[in-house]
């Protein structure tokens, strides 16, 4: 599987684009294009950053990853999943929401034993203020 670089500016100007809403949801979503790029771009700046294949993000629909160093996964159901809708996974991303009150709310769900290692590499993108 080829991977995919993440361009920090690029990453940057697509967290930008939602960041109003990342702030507060009552505001209107942002267009189908500007949430997958966000996302997208933050998902490979964490598989860069985070180079191996012993955890899978996913974030449906658009996007799942391969990071942490450790044992590869290659066939079948991977033993070290992250799993979060496009909101809460570019909350993390940009330190917004915190791994630990994600997982308490449900929407961040962690299965097997390295999944929390997730912790360590976010947030990807900060957002001042």
């Amino acid at each position: 599987m080829a991977r995919h670089r993440a361009d920090p500016v690029a990453t940057r100007d697509a967290v930008r684009a939602v960041e109003a809403w990342l702030r507060d949801d009552t505001r209107p979503a942002p267009s189908r294009a500007h949430l997958a790029a966000a996302v997208r771009l933050t998902a490979h700046t964490l598989a860069d950053q985070a180079p191996g294949a012993s955890v899978e993000v996913r974030v449906p629909p658009f996007v799942a990853v391969q990071c942490i160093s450790g044992p590869r996964h290659t066939r079948g159901t991977p033993p070290n999943v992250v799993e979060a809708d496009p909101r809460t996974w570019l909350l993390l991303s940009t330190g917004l929401l915190g791994v630990t009150d994600a997982s308490a709310t449900g929407a961040l769900r962690l299965s097997g034993s390295r999944a929390g290692e997730i912790r360590a590499w976010l947030p990807l993108v900060s957002l001042a203020g």
